[in-house]
């Protein structure tokens, strides 16, 4: 069971989203909050495996929830689901630490799905933000694609062939229990190994370390 906390200033907005999640047996909704004070709270009372957080809050909004429960208790996955899919939201949130970035306006089944993929150890992001990260890679600040694929494969180079390996997988975004049976590894080496990267390659979660791994080209995907 996937135990969820809902995190949203509309009452009505999490009812919505209760109701999105209730129709799969897998996710229980566990806790709701109202701002960003109220669900950092509730993370520490509660601990679910997921976080849904709005971005626009009183007293304190979806992104600095976001990086004070990643902080405080990582254990607990950050999904952020908004109306606002601003460039600046979306790597904040990334940066922040959050493993999801959702839109209201999408397919409730991405809700799921999001959901499912992040307690799971995965990262995921909608089609339409996934687009613009892309976007992002292709054409952003950084000298273009081959300046930022010689900056990542130098950034690469301090890591073992073996966290190479992880990494590249983590890339293709296989959760830690399928890189485990990949490689033949016990899930909790897995886990460590991720922990070893995201350290020396200085990155705070999987999503930052998978655009990194496909930016170095260790990806087959």
């Amino acid at each position: 069971m996937i135990r969820v906390l809902l995190a949203d200033d509309e009452a009505m907005v999490r009812a919505g989203v209760r109701a999105i999640l209730d129709t799969d047996d897998a996710i229980e909704v566990v806790a709701e909050a109202a701002d960003g004070v109220e669900a950092i709270d509730a993370v520490r009372h509660h601990r679910p495996d997921v976080a849904v957080l709005d971005i626009r809050m009183p007293r304190m909004d979806g992104l600095a929830a976001a990086a004070e429960i990643r902080s405080s208790v990582p254990e607990t996955a950050v999904v952020i689901l908004t109306t606002f899919s601003e460039d600046a939201y979306i790597a904040r949130a990334l940066g922040d630490g959050a493993s999801g970035f959702l839109l209201k306006s999408g397919d409730p089944r991405e809700l799921i799905a999001g959901v499912k993929a992040v307690a799971d150890g995965a990262a995921y992001l909608s089609p339409r933000i996934a687009k613009r990260v892309i976007a992002e890679l292709s054409s952003g600040p950084g000298g273009g694609i081959m300046a930022r694929a010689a900056a990542a494969k130098e950034r690469v180079s301090v890591l073992s062939p073996r966290e190479l390996e992880v990494l590249a997988l983590l890339g293709d975004g296989l959760t830690n229990n399928v890189i485990a049976e990949r490689l033949f590894l016990v899930e909790g080496t897995v886990k460590a190994y991720v922990s070893a990267i995201f350290l020396r390659l200085d990155v705070t979660n999987r999503v930052q370390a998978a655009i990194l791994a496909r930016e170095a080209g260790l990806t087959t995907t």
